[in-house]
Parts: structure tokens; sequence; C-alpha cells
């Protein structure tokens, strides 16, 4: 067993559906002989609620608020669910009081210090960070060296493209500081639009980020959801589950790493103009 867990970060738009992809690609790693650990990085703290059956686990900042801040307040914020999947949420402070971005660092911080993914034997963690990284606290993962390898889910919406296309330009500007994350993947979420596949594929060249995972739109996920399940606890021998392994297998093999290419907005939107009017009011 390593102790050196190959840490990625999930990057999206907010509302693009990276909780639910992050969850059933924890869910379908812990199926391929690994440890994995989701880290909710989002003072919502919603992330892992599907891994533990649609509850809301306390967070480290609740917890060190409320019994102190110790190792074994560290280790008690861990709590293992679906098929030993470990599960964390880093929480923040209460809107209007904090900066959220800083609760999250701090909370990796004491998840570092205190050798969490060592303890529980992780060998996979999995960072679903908050909507894009425009705030600087978001970036943490990246900027702190907590996360190396960036997966960006989007689709081939305008506002989803746009974020995915300000992530790239901040691994970018990263990698201009030395700091050594790159993109290694987009994740494609289906929303079943015109010409969706043809704008991915294209911006995919664009940015030179690979697809690594094209992920249906489909009422099993919310079905799922509704059970407090992710679709691979719920939903094992279905297309949907199916795709989520396939992510997984992928991602597994996946070697490339980049410092991305970046466009002007005008691009994305003669992009959807292209392939789809309706986009574009």
């Amino acid at each position: 067993m390593t102790n050196s867990p190959r840490k990625i970060a999930i990057y999206g738009k907010g509302g693009i559906g990276k909780s639910t992809i992050s969850s059933n690609l924890s869910a379908a790693l812990s199926y391929m002989n690994y440890n994995p650990a989701q880290v909710g990085c989002d003072p919502k703290a919603d992330s892992v609620n599907t891994l533990v059956g649609g509850n809301f686990i306390p967070t480290i900042s609740e917890n060190i608020q409320k019994y102190g801040l110790s190792e074994n307040t560290i280790i008690n914020s861990a709590y293992r669910g679906f098929n030993n999947v470990i599960a964390i949420e880093s929480g923040g402070p209460p809107p209007g009081q904090g900066c959220a971005g800083r609760g999250v660092l701090v909370a990796l911080e004491y998840i570092e210090k205190y050798h969490l993914f060592e303890i529980f034997n992780v060998d996979f963690v999995i960072f679903d960070v908050l909507g894009d990284i425009v705030c600087g606290g978001f970036a943490q993962p990246i900027r702190h060296g907590f996360a190396n390898e960036i997966y960006i889910v989007t689709s081939a919406e305008y506002m989803a493209l746009y974020a995915a296309n300000n992530i790239a330009q901040s691994i970018r500007l990263f990698a201009s500081q030395g700091i050594g994350a790159k993109a290694a993947g987009l994740i494609h979420n289906k929303r079943n639009i015109e010409s969706e596949d043809i704008i991915i594929k294209s911006f995919s060249d664009l940015l030179d980020i690979p697809i690594v995972g094209d992920i249906p739109r489909s009422h099993i996920v919310q079905q799922s959801e509704l059970q407090g399940k992710t679709v691979i606890e719920a939903f094992d021998k279905t297309d949907q589950a199916e795709c989520y392994f396939q992510l997984a297998y992928n991602i597994i093999n996946n070697k490339y790493r980049v410092i991305p290419k970046t466009v002007e907005r005008d691009k994305i939107i003669n992009l959807l103009n292209k392939y789809n009017h309706s986009l574009i009011s």
C-alpha cells in the first residue's frame, strides 16, 4: 500500500453535476480494488450525501467548533460510506460570516497535518470543489498541492464552457507560478442538446484537453439520489452505472497531463453558433 495516494480535483461550473460524478466515481473505484476518499470542498457540505445514505455528515469545521481542534476531532470527521468509501466534508463558515475558501484550505491543511489518508489507508482521493476557481479560495486544492491532476466537468452549454475555460486559464496561471497542477481531462455531463458531442469535441481540441468521460443524462440519476444512493449502489447493472465504471477506468489509466490552451469568449460563442444557434440568445 502506497503512502502517497493519487489525488485528483473535480472542477466545473456550479450545478454542472460535479458531486454526482464524484460520488459515482468514488463508488466505482471502490469496486475496482481501490480504497477511495472523497473530500467535499464546499460549505454546503452536500458532496458525499449519496455515499452515506442521503445524510449530511458533520463537517471538519463543525466538529472543530463543537469539540475543539485535536487529532481525534479530525479523525472523527472521516466517515465510512458505501462500500467503505471514506467520506469527508470540509465545511466552512456560516453564510456572510467568513471566507468559505479559507475554510476549505484550513480543513485540507488539517487533513494533511493529521495524516488522515494514511490512517485510513486511502490510495485514491477525489476533491469535489465548489464552482469554478475565479475565487482564489477555492483554488486551494491546486495552489497548495493537495491535488495536481485536474478534471473539468462541462456540458455543451455556454456558461459551462465559459467556466471550463476559466478553470483552464487558472491552471495556466498556476503553471507560470511554478505550481505543478495540470489538466488531465474533460468530463462531458450531457444535457441532451443539439450537437453536444461535436461541440465538446471541438472545445476539447481548442483547449488541448482530452475527453475522459461521457455521462448521459438519465432519470436513473435522480431515482438513485432520491434513495440517498449513487447509481453504482442503487442501479449497478444499468448502462448508466457502466458509464461511471468506464469513467473510473479511463481516469485510472489516464497518463495525459497538460498545461491547457485557452480561448477568447468570442470563440466559445462562435463554436456554439456554428453547431447550435438555440444556445445563444
